[in-house]
């Protein structure tokens, strides 16, 4: 199946080079490159595109123009998969790309875009409802929680932790019960409470939150 993408960049070298190496995957169609935000949307609104892959700066004022366009097309184009490319670490960023749900979200750094194999990987994955994160932005996200002087982990009881190690394995709720000799109820509630000791809404559905549990968890226990 071929993925439909429309591209925001405002560096004229960069948008071309961009076009240029999605040229090279037959799979991925190019509908349009543009420079600001106003025609990004424009450009969503006439073509209709599986995927944007947007910068964060851009016109009109160079500041979070890529995030701004991601919250308002989870609005108006919510099936439309958003990778946002950023050429600064800026873990504020990426926690806003995120806090409204990780469904078909990813948040790279521009330096991505030289290795095709990459960037094929974070535009598939929020092609399929998916979602990636820059490993050097979960790094900054590390440092910028081990800063902080509470720890919600610390919160969670011994076998919570458990649980939520298990999670950040991608293991799935039965393949717990069996690891930690759990009824799947008992995961269920395990999970639950430390959902909430994490203060992650119960308004969002589940996946999300247990993407935003990992990263957490992560970056409590990364060294």
């Amino acid at each position: 199946m071929t993925i439909r993408l429309v591209c925001a960049e405002d560096n004229y070298l960069v948008r071309e080079g961009t076009r240029l190496l999605l040229a090279t995957q037959p799979d991925i169609e190019l509908l349009d490159s543009v420079s600001t935000m106003p025609d990004l949307l424009d450009a969503v609104a006439r073509l209709e595109p599986d995927v944007v892959l947007t910068d964060i700066r851009m016109p009109p004022s160079q500041t979070d123009e890529g995030i701004r366009a991601a919250e308002h097309l989870a609005v108006t184009h919510p099936e439309v998969g958003i990778v946002v490319l950023s050429q600064y670490v800026e873990p504020s960023y990426a926690l806003r790309l995120f806090q409204d749900g990780s469904r078909g979200r990813a948040y790279l750094l521009k330096e991505r875009l030289g290795d095709v194999v990459e960037l094929r990987k974070a535009i598939e994955a929020v092609h399929a409802g998916g979602t990636m994160l820059d490993p050097v932005v979960v790094d900054a996200l590390v440092a910028a929680r081990q800063r902080k002087r509470e720890s919600l982990l610390s919160r969670l009881t011994p076998r919570e932790h458990e649980v939520l190690a298990h999670i950040a394995k991608g293991s799935a709720n039965v393949t717990i019960a069996e690891a930690l000799a759990l009824t799947e109820r008992a995961v269920a509630k395990h999970i639950n409470a430390l959902f909430a000791k994490l203060e992650l809404s119960p308004d969002d559905v589940e996946v999300h939150r247990r993407v935003r549990a990992v990263l957490l968890y992560l970056a409590e226990t990364r060294s």
